[in-house]
């Protein structure tokens, strides 16, 4: 069995499981999330936890046990804490502003660019410089977070662009004469 599936997952205050056949849908105060779920692992529910167990005779049940105790984790963190991206605006002139569900960014073309956030992800701009993608699914959250770094990724010279505020760009040396 994978050691990461060993692990309980325990589920706090206010969340709750319904477990229907290879669909399971977890409930908390931030939202619901529905997931489906490999046949080759069954999840069981005891008490306030969830246990993920392989499935005897199936291949590669044991390494999908470990994925799906993963994901659960992560659907249960999402719909108690949820989940947040930072980004940061580096160069003259950039700046976001969110309006509703449509964040709106100022990248140095010579036009504006909008970008329209899916339904569970709500973004904000505490700063000109700064945008917060908050969501409850983890990965639709690094999705959208993706997309927007995308539109002008950093450079590697004077490091311009949109990165997110955890990395680092090396930047590169100049040309000598």
């Amino acid at each position: 069995m994978s050691r990461v599936a060993k692990n309980p997952i325990v589920l706090p205050q206010g969340v709750e499981v319904v477990i229907g056949g290879l669909d399971i849908t977890v409930k908390g105060p931030l939202g619901s999330i529905k997931c489906g779920v490999n046949p080759a692992v069954s999840v069981v529910k005891e008490d306030q936890s969830l246990l993920c167990k392989p499935v005897d005779g199936v291949p590669n049940s044991n390494a999908m046990s470990g994925t799906v105790r993963a994901i659960l984790a992560n659907m249960v963190t999402g719909v108690s804490k949820g989940f947040e991206r930072k980004l940061t605006l580096v160069g003259v002139g950039y700046r976001a502003q969110a309006q509703g569900d449509t964040l709106n960014l100022t990248l140095g073309f010579s036009h504006p660019v909008a970008h329209k956030m899916p339904a569970g992800v709500k973004c904000e701009t505490p700063t000109q410089t700064e945008v917060l993608i908050k969501g409850v699914d983890k990965q639709q959250v690094g999705q959208v977070a993706a997309e927007v770094r995308a539109y002008r990724p950093p450079e590697p010279y004077k490091g311009k662009g949109v990165r997110y505020a955890d990395e680092v760009i090396v930047l590169k040396e100049t040309k000598k004469k």
